[in-house]
């Protein structure tokens, strides 16, 4: 009877150390994962991936959908709690899915986390996305649709073929991406969303000038500023620091690049007689370049602002008398805008007269509207 105990013991100990020693994934159904960027939010899928033709090389060509491979709708599998399970939407552990902050997928918010990914297969209509809280059960033998979190419909399509079952992302854009699942003849995906994106890169340009040195330097807060204009997005935050790039006693320093992201900024914010009056100190500061003034200037004229255009092209003129070309080329397009022809013309004469090398490429667009003048 002790010996008996004692062999019962040693099979026991045996079974468990085999049972934690690794081994190849069962049906050899190699584990795979796939990660997409969506701006700072990373998307990352785990799975396991069966081939078309099986684990002991069976050819399954036109049996996968529909079948107990991938089958219609909810089912009982026949184990577990579950009685009517969807697809596992691939193979053994479930299928998961993680986000690293929240996202927006089927009209509705999903926080940031883990979920498994299940598959709602129909024979006529469109298929449904599972997205489910347990992560921890083998396939969806206990599926509880108590702890769905959202079901998203889609259509699948047909593909090109695929042998091993693969997640993989399209459509891949700063706001959002498709994911979808392709495998033998079908594809079939989903949308995930990413609404505040812009935001989030605010929140992590705060974090990191907090957290670092690079919080010590003038760019980063130019930098942050002009994320914030470029983009519309938490102008007053954009606002202050731009203000700080401007005025801190350690990183602050006036010059054009500041002094013009911040007049824009209250610009954005309606503020324009602020505004007017910083970016007159703007263009007349000595970090001021040509490019840049005859760039403001030009963005007067797309604003219809032309008399106060024609007062940045002339105070270009004024600063910088060495300049024949760009200018020139001012002067005549705030004339053009204002009627003058007379002055138009003799201006874009002048600048073409001057006309440097890197600019001949360019030549006949500036023949083109001086002879518009004259015609």
């Amino acid at each position: 009877m002790k010996k008996l105990s004692i062999l019962s013991f040693v099979l026991l100990c045996f079974y468990s150390a085999f049972a934690q020693l690794p081994q190849p994934p069962s049906g050899d159904n190699q584990q795979a994962s796939v990660s997409q960027m969506i701006g700072l939010v990373k998307v990352t899928i785990n799975y396991s991936s069966p081939d078309v033709h099986g684990p002991n090389g069976e050819d399954r060509k036109g049996k996968i959908w529909g079948t107990n491979v991938a089958h219609y709708g909810l089912i009982d599998q026949g184990f577990g709690t579950s009685k009517a399970a969807p697809w596992r939407a691939g193979a053994n552990e479930n299928t998961t899915i993680s986000f690293s902050h929240d996202v927006i997928m089927g009209g509705k918010e999903v926080k940031a986390g883990t979920y498994s990914l299940f598959l709602e297969l129909k024979e006529q209509g469109p298929w449904t996305w599972i997205l489910n809280k347990d992560i921890s059960s083998w396939g969806s033998y206990f599926y509880d649709p108590a702890k769905d979190v959202v079901r998203v419909e889609s259509t699948p399509q047909e593909a090109e073929y695929t042998e091993w079952l693969t997640y993989n992302f399209d459509d891949r854009r700063r706001t959002g991406t498709t994911a979808y699942l392709q495998w033998e003849n079908k594809r079939i995906g989903f949308k995930i969303e990413v609404p505040n994106v812009n935001e989030l890169y605010v929140t992590a340009m705060a974090d990191k000038m907090r957290g670092s040195t690079v919080g010590f330097t003038h760019e980063a807060y130019v930098t942050a500023a002009q994320f914030c204009l470029q983009n519309n997005v938490n102008l007053e935050q954009g606002l202050q620091w731009a203000d700080y790039a401007i005025t801190d006693g350690f990183v602050g320093r006036e010059d054009f690049t500041s002094l013009s992201t911040k007049a824009q900024l209250l610009t954005a914010l309606k503020r324009d007689a602020e505004a007017e009056t910083l970016m007159s100190k703007a263009i007349n500061h000595p970090t001021a370049s040509i490019q840049a003034v005859h760039q403001y200037g030009r963005s007067l004229l797309a604003a219809g602002k032309t008399d106060k255009a024609l007062e940045v092209f002339k105070l270009n003129a004024k600063n910088h008398p060495e300049d024949k070309f760009t200018v020139n080329v001012g002067l005549a397009r705030a004339y053009t805008a204002t009627g003058d022809k007379k002055n138009a013309i003799k201006y874009w004469e002048t600048a073409i007269k001057n006309i440097p090398e890197n600019q001949k490429q360019n030549l006949s667009f500036y023949e083109g509207e001086l002879k518009k003048l004259k015609g």
